[in-house]
């Protein structure tokens, strides 16, 4: 049997908070001065799926976001990206998972060139040795 992994409908806008928070090195607390909210509502803030679009604007503001990057933030996808990052690689996101698209050849000269020149630098350290 085959599994079929579905992007939700709509994101959970609490964890998008959440995620976004912790990689701005931002607490809680901190969060919850800026904006005038306790720590224990920004906390239920964040297990929310949605809240009000005035509290996520005061929010985003505070994070130094738009809204529109709290709302359509996808961990996954991020963090993939992230930790994938390569030169000349395209990344495509479709409901069904990640693909990355890049030319096996490009990888395959890549490599020779930078082994040509490993060794381009041994040859000359031998060459500066022996004088």
């Amino acid at each position: 049997m085959t599994k079929t992994y579905l992007k939700p409908e709509r994101p959970h806008i609490g964890r998008n908070i959440r995620t976004l928070r912790n990689l701005k090195g931002i607490k809680q607390e901190a969060l919850a001065a800026e904006t005038g909210i306790s720590q224990s509502e920004i906390s239920e803030i964040e297990n929310s799926e949605n809240i009000e679009d005035e509290l996520l604007y005061k929010i985003a503001e505070v994070l130094n976001l738009t809204p529109e990057v709290i709302k359509t933030f996808d961990e996954t996808y991020a963090f993939y990206s992230i930790d994938n990052k390569l030169e000349n690689v395209k990344i495509y996101k479709d409901g069904y998972g990640i693909h990355q698209v890049f030319s096996p050849i490009e990888k395959v000269v890549e490599l020779y060139e930078r082994l040509l020149a490993s060794e381009k630098e041994k040859v000359e350290i031998l060459k500066n040795s022996k004088q």
